[in-house]
């Protein structure tokens, strides 16, 4: 991995680091994304993959599940991968040289508490080729209009193991709730649990979907927190639901990330490349995220949204 004089990686974070500081980029940012795969639409892998290289970052996706489509359809077709496998694709990328690299892994949809384990395995070998390396973890599991979609076990797992083994996670709101055990409806409160999270391991954690007193009915808003401080931004909310939009947040996140933005600078950007993917998805009538068309909004979005320190 390429680094500054002195050691210091790209994309790194400590607590009580400044938030006004950049970090370092000496080339292109490489990432190995474990996720879902589907053949139609943009969820999982299908979202991040293309909106990760769409940004000039290198991602190599590895499918924990690969199926026609996401399960909001009223048929799916298509095979779960086992542990085993997921753990044999990354051996071949470690074959190829692929992991003394990488500078984060990105996990999202696990189908079971076994993939997470291999997920854990995969992370300490990451690690062991790149100890500057950075995990990001989705954390999916559900959300507050469908409640729990994974496993019963998945939740726990996550709290003890996969999360706190990150740098950087990523949860929904219903997610963090989950996570936690606390119940929020006010921004300070979804701010002191993702404290609680924070004192468990990650350095960086990115509120989705975030609905709060404060918070207009016709806005969605996310919270960034990390040692140093909280930032919010909302967006107008659009009409409809849109699968993937998680996946694509924490893609996009992770990236401006690794590509030298501070957490604020980096909440904003994700706020109005997400937003201008979302708008145009329902001016087209809704459906599957709209990526090809709004591609590239994921570089240059058309509309800014300010990120305001909170705490």
């Amino acid at each position: 991995m390429n680094r500054e004089a002195g050691g210091q990686a790209r994309g790194q974070v400590h607590a009580g680091s400044d938030p006004g500081r950049r970090w370092h980029n000496a080339a292109m940012a490489q990432i190995v994304s474990i996720q879902s795969a589907v053949s139609y639409g943009f969820v999982g892998n299908s979202a991040a993959t293309f909106a990760l290289r769409r940004m000039g970052i290198d991602c190599w996706p590895v499918p924990t599940v690969a199926l026609s489509n996401h399960n909001g359809y009223p048929t799916v077709h298509g095979i779960q991968l086992s542990p085993r496998q997921v753990e044999d694709i990354v051996a071949g990328l470690d074959e190829r040289g692929v992991l003394g690299s990488v500078d984060a892994l990105l996990t999202g949809y696990l189908p079971d508490e076994a993939m997470g384990r291999a997920v854990l395995r995969i992370a300490q070998l990451v690690r062991r080729r790149n100890p500057a390396a950075r995990i990001c973890c989705d954390p999916v599991m559900g959300e507050r209009s469908g409640g729990l979609y994974c496993q019963a076990n998945l939740p726990a797992f996550f709290a003890g193991h996969l999360v706190p083994s990150c740098w950087l996670a990523t949860p929904n709101l219903f997610e963090l709730e989950t996570l936690t055990g606390c119940s929020t409806s006010h921004l300070d409160e979804v701010v002191a649990a993702a404290r609680q999270l924070l004192d468990r391991g990650p350095e960086v954690v990115l509120v989705t979907s975030v609905e709060a007193a404060e918070v207009t009915s016709t806005g969605v808003a996310m919270i960034a927190v990390t040692p140093a401080g909280a930032w919010y931004v909302q967006t107008p909310r659009q009409p409809g639901s849109f699968s993937g939009c998680g996946d694509l947040t924490a893609a996009v996140f992770l990236a401006r990330l690794l590509e030298r933005d501070t957490v604020a600078e980096a909440l904003a950007f994700t706020a109005g490349a997400v937003h201008a993917v979302l708008s145009g998805t329902a001016g087209r009538g809704g459906g599957e995220l709209a990526l090809v068309a709004h591609q590239d909004e994921l570089v240059r979005p058309p509309q800014t949204f300010r990120a305001t320190r909170i705490a």
